[in-house]
C-alpha cells in the first residue's frame, strides 16, 4: 500500500511539475533544458562505461596474464561473453545486441520510444564483455545508452514523439561527445547515421548536449585527445595520388568487412540454441586470439603503438609480434597485420554472436588503422623512396574505414581529427573518407547498422516521402463505420441496409468475420429501385471481389504500392489471421500524410 502511495505521488509530482511548466516555460526553452540535463547524464554514462571496462580489465590483467598464466589469456574473453550472455539472456530478457540498429528502429518505427532498460543493460554487458577481452568497441552500446537517456527522460516529461526523437538524437550525440571527448563528431553523428533531420530547431539542442558532454569529460579525464599523435611529417601536394589510392584500399577493406559480418551473423542466426551460437563463438575467438594476439580487447594499444611516430618496424615487430608464432621480424610484421586485418571481423562477429554485447567503433578504428599502416608499408616496399609517412596513413586509415563502414565520412573526418588533435589534416583526411564512402556505395547502399532495416522497409532515410510513409501505421487510417452484411441477404434487405448506412461500401462477410466480397452502391444504382427484384436478387449475385487486401502489419510503402497497382479508392483491411477489420482510403491516407509532413517540416 506504501510502495502504491509512494508511486502515485511521484506521479503526481510530475504531473503537478509538468502543469507548471506549461505555465511558465515555453517548449522550445523546455526542450533546451532537457538537452542540457541529457547532456549530463549521457557524459556521466561514458564516464562510467570506461571506469568499468578500466577496472575488470585490469582485475584480468593484473591478476592473470601478468603472473604468466597465458592459457587463461584465452579463457578470460570467453567467460565474458558468457557472463554477458547469461545476464543477458536471464536478467535483462531482451536483445540489446546492434545497438545502433534498435535506435534507428525506435526512430522508425517505435515514435521515439526505447525500453528503460537500455539505460544502464548494455553499459553492464559491454563493460563485462569488453573489460575481459571481447573484440569489440564500447561506443555503440553507450550510443544506445545515451539514446535510452533521452527517450526516457522526454517520456517522463509527457513529451510528444517528434520530440522524442530529438531527445534519441541528443543522447547520441552526447554519447559520442562523452566517450572520444568529440563534440563535432556526435553532432554529425546524429545527422548522418540516425539520419534525424537536422533543422534550425534541432540543431541548438544537439549542439547543447554534445558540448555539455564533451566539457564534462574533459573536467574528468583532461584535455588531451584520446590517442596522442604528433605530426611529424607534413602533408604535401605530391602525396595526393597515394592518399585517393587509400581511399579505395579503405573502402574496399570497409566493404569486406560489412559483408562478412553481415553474412556471419546471418549463419549464427540460423543456429536456433543459444549454447550452441556460445560454443561456436567461443572456439573462433579463442582460436583467433591464440594465433593473433592483437585481437584481444578493443585494440586502442595496438592503435597508439602504430600513431607513435618514434617507434620503428623492428621496435613494432618486437611489440606486436611477442608471443605469437610469427618470428620478430620487422618482414614478418605487415604478414601479420595482413592477417589481423582480414580476421578482425571474425573476432568481433564470434565476440556479439557467442553472447557478448559491443559495437563496431572500436573494431573500425582498429582496422582502419592497421590498414593505413599496411598500405603506406606495401607501397614503400613496392615503390621505393616515395615520400608518405606510415604513422599519417594509419591516421587516415581510420577516418577512411569509418567512413566506409558506417556510411559517414564527415563522422570519419571529425571524429579523427578531434580523437587525435590532427587538425592540420584535413585535407587528406577529406579525401580518404570521401573515396572510401563512394567506393563501398558503389557495392552496398547501406551501413551495416541500416542494412538489414532497409531490407525489411523500415528505414527512416533523408527522403522526405519515405521517412513520412515510414511514419505512418496502416492501423492509424483504417476506418471502421462500414457496416458488413451476408451473402444471403436480399436486394430488399440490403436497400434497408444502404438507407442506414453514410457508406457506399458494404464488406460481405462469413461466419467467421472473413471477408468474401465487397458490394458497391454504384454498382447496384440501376436495380435498386426495382421492387419487382428485391426477393429475387441477393447478395451473392452481385457482390465483388476486393481489387487487393491490405493487412494491418503492412507498411504504408506496401499500402500506397497496392492502392497505385489496383487503382482503387478504398481497400480492404485484414488482420493477421485473415479478418475483416475495417477499409482504408485514399482520402484518409492523404489526410494523414499531410498531418505527419508538416509536423516533421516544422522547425
Amino acid at each position: 500500500m506504501n510502495a502504491a502511495v509512494g508511486t502515485e505521488g511521484k506521479t503526481s509530482l510530475i504531473g503537478r511539475f509538468i502543469a507548471w511548466r506549461e505555465k511558465h516555460i515555453s517548449e522550445r526553452q523546455f526542450i533546451l533544458l532537457l538537452s542540457l540535463v541529457v547532456g549530463i547524464f549521457t557524459a556521466l554514462a561514458a564516464l562510467l562505461l570506461k571506469l568499468l571496462i578500466e577496472l575488470i580489465h585490469d582485475a584480468v590483467t593484473d591478476n592473470v596474464i601478468i603472473h604468466g598464466n597465458n592459457w587463461l589469456y584465452l579463457i578470460c574473453p570467453v567467460l565474458g561473453i558468457l557472463i554477458a550472455g547469461l545476464f543477458i539472456r536471464y536478467v535483462v530478457r531482451d536483445d540489446i545486441g546492434h545497438g545502433v540498429t534498435k535506435i534507428l528502429y525506435a526512430l522508425s518505427r517505435r515514435n521515439g520510444r526505447i525500453k528503460p532498460h537500455n539505460m544502464w543493460s548494455s553499459m553492464a554487458a559491454s563493460a563485462i564483455t569488453i573489460g575481459m577481452g571481447g573484440s569489440v568497441g564500447a561506443e555503440s552500446p553507450i550510443v544506445l545508452t545515451g539514446s535510452a537517456i533521452g527517450s526516457n527522460i522526454g517520456r517522463i516529461f509527457k513529451m510528444e514523439h517528434k520530440t522524442l526523437m530529438l531527445m534519441i538524437g541528443c543522447g547520441s550525440a552526447g554519447a559520442i561527445a562523452g566517450i572520444f571527448k568529440a563534440p563535432i563528431a556526435g553532432l554529425v553523428f546524429v545527422l548522418e547515421v540516425l539520419m534525424l533531420d537536422l533543422s534550425m530547431g534541432s540543431l541548438l539542442p544537439l549542439l547543447l548536449s554534445s558540448v555539455t558532454a564533451a566539457t564534462i569529460s574533459y573536467i574528468v579525464t583532461g584535455t588531451d585527445s584520446m590517442f596522442h599523435f604528433v605530426i611529424s611529417d607534413e602533408f604535401t601536394l605530391e602525396r595526393i595520388p597515394y592518399v585517393l589510392l587509400l581511399g579505395v584500399f579503405c573502402g574496399l577493406v570497409s566493404l569486406y568487412f560489412s559483408q562478412v559480418m553481415y553474412h556471419l551473423e546471418t549463419l549464427f542466426g540460423k543456429v536456433r540454441k543459444q549454447s550452441v551460437k556460445f560454443v561456436i563463438g567461443a572456439v573462433l575467438l579463442s582460436l583467433l586470439i591464440f594465433l593473433f594476439p592483437s585481437l584481444y580487447g578493443e585494440g586502442y594499444d595496438i592503435i597508439e603503438l602504430l600513431l607513435d611516430g618514434e617507434m620503428n618496424r623492428s621496435s613494432l615487430s618486437d611489440v606486436l609480434l611477442d608471443n605469437t608464432l610469427f618470428p620478430r621480424t620487422s618482414s614478418m610484421l605487415i604478414t601479420y597485420l595482413s592477417l589481423v586485418l582480414l580476421t578482425k571481423v571474425l573476432a568481433s562477429t564470434a565476440t556479439c554472436s557467442g553472447g557478448g554485447c559491443g559495437g563496431i567503433f572500436a573494431p573500425s578504428l582498429f582496422l582502419g588503422c592497421i590498414a593505413g599502416f599496411v598500405f603506406a608499408e606495401v607501397l614503400k616496399y613496392v615503390f621505393p623512396g616515395v615520400p608518405i609517412s606510415t604513422q599519417n596513413f594509419a591516421l587516415f586509415g581510420m577516418a577512411g574505414l569509418m567512413s566506409g563502414v558506417m556510411h559517414a565520412p564527415l563522422t570519419g573526418i571529425f571524429l579523427i581529427a578531434e580523437l587525435t588533435g590532427g587538425y592540420s589534416m584535413f585535407l587528406p583526411l577529406m579525401m580518404v573518407s570521401i573515396l572510401s564512402y563512394l567506393t563501398i556505395r558503389l557495392f552496398q547502399p547501406f551501413s551495416i547498422y541500416s542494412m538489414r532495416l532497409a531490407q525489411k522497409g523500415e528505414l527512416m532515410t533523408h527522403h522526405k516521402d519515405q521517412s513520412v510513409l515510414l511514419l505512418m501505421r496502416t492501423e492509424n487510417v483504417v476506418e471502421k463505420d462500414f457496416i458488413a452484411i451476408d451473402k444471403d441477404m436480399d436486394l430488399g434487405q440490403m436497400v434497408g441496409v444502404i438507407s442506414r448506412s453514410k457508406r457506399n461500401l458494404f464488406p460481405v462477410l462469413d461466419a467467421d468475420g472473413r471477408l468474401i466480397g465487397v458490394v458497391n452502391m454504384d454498382s447496384i444504382r440501376n436495380i435498386m429501385f426495382r421492387q419487382e427484384l428485391y426477393r429475387r436478387f441477393h447478395v451473392e449475385r452481385f457482390m465483388e471481389s476486393p481489387r487487393a487486401r491490405l493487412f494491418v502489419t503492412d507498411p504504408m510503402d506496401v499500402v500506397m504500392r497496392k492502392f497505385d497497382d489496383t487503382g482503387a479508392w478504398n481497400l480492404p483491411v485484414e488482420d493477421e489471421n485473415g479478418r475483416y477489420i475495417g477499409f482504408v482510403s485514399k482520402s484518409k491516407i492523404f489526410s494523414a500524410y499531410r498531418n505527419v509532413l508538416i509536423e516533421l517540416s516544422e522547425e
